[in-house]
Parts: structure tokens; sequence; C-alpha cells
């Protein structure tokens, strides 16, 4: 049993970074479902005074989540690496960052969990995501740390 826990955070990593790279064939090709989730975020933001947040050239834009998600998911799958393995956490990191602002805007915002039709499988799958990365960064907590205090090191040496 030992010996198949070891591949755990791997099937994670795999995981996420499927759903992230198939999320990029909408988000990169202006899909019409895309354009709909970021039209009603940026209608939303814009009753808030924040127009043009989330539209094509927004800070939020699909191609701004879109890069984030391609890199999450390359540290991700270079983690698998054993000498790259720290980068799996910082991956992990960044998936949990970019899951944790979709969830909140399909739950806190005209969005909604169904924003498709389909279900809710959007919104299910980033929660999955969401659990893989949580999950990922528990398990390399410990790389995670030494990357974030190698960081620190770098930034405030004296």
């Amino acid at each position: 049993m030992n010996k198949f826990i070891k591949y755990i955070p791997h099937v994670l990593a795999v995981f996420s970074s499927l759903i992230f790279l198939d999320s990029l064939r909408y988000k990169f090709t202006d899909h019409p479902n895309t354009q709909e989730i970021f039209g009603r975020l940026n209608d939303w933001a814009a009753g808030l005074g924040a127009d043009g947040l989330f539209a094509h050239t927004g800070l939020f834009s699909q191609y701004t989540i879109g890069s984030a998600e391609l890199v999450a998911s390359g540290l991700l799958l270079l983690g698998v690496l054993p000498k790259l393995r720290r980068l799996q956490a910082l991956g992990a990191l960044l998936g949990i960052s970019v899951m944790t602002g979709a969830i909140s805007f399909h739950l806190f915002t005209p969005l909604g969990i169904d924003p498709n039709n389909d279900g809710g499988g959007l919104f299910a799958m980033a929660c999955l995501v969401w659990l893989s990365c949580a999950t990922l960064l528990v398990w390399r907590r410990k790389q995670l740390l030494a990357l974030l205090y190698g960081v620190k090191k770098a930034l405030f040496a004296a």
C-alpha cells in the first residue's frame, strides 16, 4: 500500500493540470462560454464601478486567468521530477489561488454555479481542483516552506 501512497501527489498534480490545460482551449480561443462567464463578471464589476476588470484587456481577463492556469500546470507537472519537487508546491499554491477566486466568483456574484447550463460541471471541477491543490499544499508543505524561506533569504539578504 505504501508503494501507491507515494504516487498520490503526482496523481493530484496531473489531475489539476489536465483540468487547467483543458480550460485553456476555451479561454485562449475566446469561446462563447468564456465570453458569457467573463461578460457576466464584467457587468457585475461595472455595477461596482470597476468596468473593464474582467474585459479582454482587464486585470482579471480570461487571458490573465488562463496564463496563471498555464503556469500552475507547468509547475505542477515539473514537480513530478524529483529534483524539481518544490515546484509542485508552488504550482499548488498558484492553483489554489486561482481556484479560490473562481469558486468565490461562482458563489458570491450573479455568475452562479451553472453559468453555462452544464449542470454545475465547471463549478464542480473548480472545487475538485481546489481540493487537489489544497491536499498537495499539505503534502508538500516542507518544500513550500523551504522555497518561501529561500525567497525571503534572497530578497532580504544583508
